[in-house]
């Protein structure tokens, strides 16, 4: 047979796409191991989105490669992280405002529950674009002004928020899971945004 004639085997798509889905529901599990350390979230969010990231491109890489990304990215996300955290302490007194009934309370509540979901949006917008070498500051600068930019790429980032949380309520193990998709819609989003 000449070499014109023999093609490459292509996996059924069906089998290519179940095992994107696959993919991103271990990638899922990797994040909330990941994220116990309570401030390592950003960085696990990063490792995930990358390992993802490597996925779509047809890259190898594993749990030992996520791995080496997450030491890599905590060296400055763990900051990014205790941010992230006085930001919901922050939202959480705006909601104890509003229910105390103080004189302006919801209209300083609503700011600040924007504000927080604005900040999850631009965290995760950083984390889908993270590589090894990179600074938390850039990112969150340009991630910052997509979520501005692009409202549609964000309102889905919401949107996929609010789907984990769901599942937490309903199905806590789901949420597990559900996070490896919420990076691979932070990776999507970035791609779509990127191709404008």
């Amino acid at each position: 047979m000449s070499p014109a004639r023999v093609r490459q085997r292509r996996e059924p798509v069906f089998a290519e796409r179940f095992g994107v889905f696959s993919e991103c529901l271990l990638t899922g599990v990797w994040i909330a191991v990941a994220s116990l350390g309570v401030v390592t979230y950003p960085a696990a969010f990063a490792a995930g989105a990358r390992h993802l990231r490597r996925r779509a491109a047809h890259q190898d890489g594993g749990l030992r490669e996520f791995t080496a990304d997450l030491r890599s990215a905590l060296r400055g996300g763990w900051a990014v992280g205790v941010a992230g955290w006085v930001a919901a302490l922050l939202a959480w007194v705006d909601v104890q405002a509003v229910r105390a009934g103080l004189p302006g309370g919801p209209l300083v509540g609503a700011v600040g529950l924007f504000a927080l979901v604005g900040l999850a949006v631009a965290g995760l917008r950083a984390a889908a674009v993270w590589a090894p070498g990179e600074r938390w500051r850039v990112l969150l600068a340009g991630a910052g002004r997509r979520t501005v930019q692009d409202p549609a790429g964000s309102f889905l980032l919401v949107g996929g928020a609010v789907l984990t949380c769901c599942s937490a309520l309903l199905i806590a193990p789901l949420a597990v899971p559900v996070l490896g998709a919420v990076a691979a819609a932070a990776v999507a989003v970035e791609e779509r945004y990127r191709r404008r």
